[in-house]
């Protein structure tokens, strides 16, 4: 999965894709570079980040999705917490909904069914203004897990098939290092709890506080060595910004472990 974030305030890539021709340009090269799907953000939630506007949100974001449509055939998912976004993206060509609120705000569930949309629910504990202000649990992996089939139990009451729904432990919402560490060792533990497992600790902060100092633009090889152990480990998606080198990685792994021979 292709991060196309058209946003001013991304904590990777703010401002580098905020207007129509460069992120549309953008999600055409991480196609070419091999992704599988995109998804498109017009809202940023790293930690402090500040809420946008449902309309400010769909302005940023339809745009781009119409365009990437009538250009690639691959999946595009919206990233958005809200349902009227949702809508406004599903009517743009958008068949996934990536949801870092797990689908709790009123009505997205609902909206979610009438859509027939892939989903994906990602574990956040608070909101992004706040959720790294000492985030605390008594076992962060139960805890995480259980929430997750909680939502996705919720979202087939809903309506919502099993086979479209995706789970996310939410690597650096609201958690600490060692939260972080302790939920990338569990992912085949989450991942046998039957739904496909997104993960995207792509240039994550998490990074830089074992390599002390480095910048979000300076953690590829971290990046890199997170997406070859949770697809190890039994991640279906790994949601990236650096694609064209998580491929070559992924591609090699799978050389050297011989497998399809």
């Amino acid at each position: 999965m292709g991060i196309v974030n058209v946003t001013p305030d991304s904590f990777s890539d703010g401002g580098q894709f905020d207007d129509l021709p460069r992120a549309v340009e953008h999600g055409l090269k991480l196609v070419t570079d091999g992704a599988d799907m995109l998804d498109i953000g017009g809202e940023s939630t790293r930690p402090g980040a500040q809420p946008v506007g449902e309309a400010e949100e769909i302005v940023r974001t339809v745009p781009v999705i119409e365009a990437l449509r009538h250009q690639t055939g691959i999946p595009i998912s919206i990233d958005t917490m809200k349902p009227g976004v949702a809508r406004a993206a599903f009517a743009a060509g958008a068949t996934i909904w990536n949801d870092v609120n797990a689908l709790r705000a009123l009505g997205a569930l609902d909206t979610a069914a009438e859509l027939n949309a892939a989903v994906c629910l990602m574990h956040m504990k608070g909101e992004p203004r706040t959720m790294q202000h000492a985030p605390a649990y008594d076992d962060v992996v139960a805890e995480v897990e259980a929430f997750l089939l909680e939502r996705a139990n919720a979202a087939i009451a809903a309506g919502i098939p099993r086979n479209k729904i995706w789970i996310d432990p939410g690597i650096g919402f609201g958690k600490t290092l060692q939260h972080n560490l302790a939920l990338l060792r569990s992912i085949s533990s989450l991942a046998e709890a039957g739904f496909p497992v997104l993960v995207g600790a792509s240039r994550k902060r998490f990074i830089a506080a074992i390599d002390v100092g480095s910048q979000s633009d300076n953690r590829l090889g971290g990046s890199l060595a997170v997406a070859l152990h949770a697809a190890a480990s039994g991640a279906a998606i790994l949601r990236v910004h650096d694609v064209r080198e998580t491929v070559q990685a992924l591609t090699v792994s799978v050389a050297i472990e011989g497998i399809g021979e």
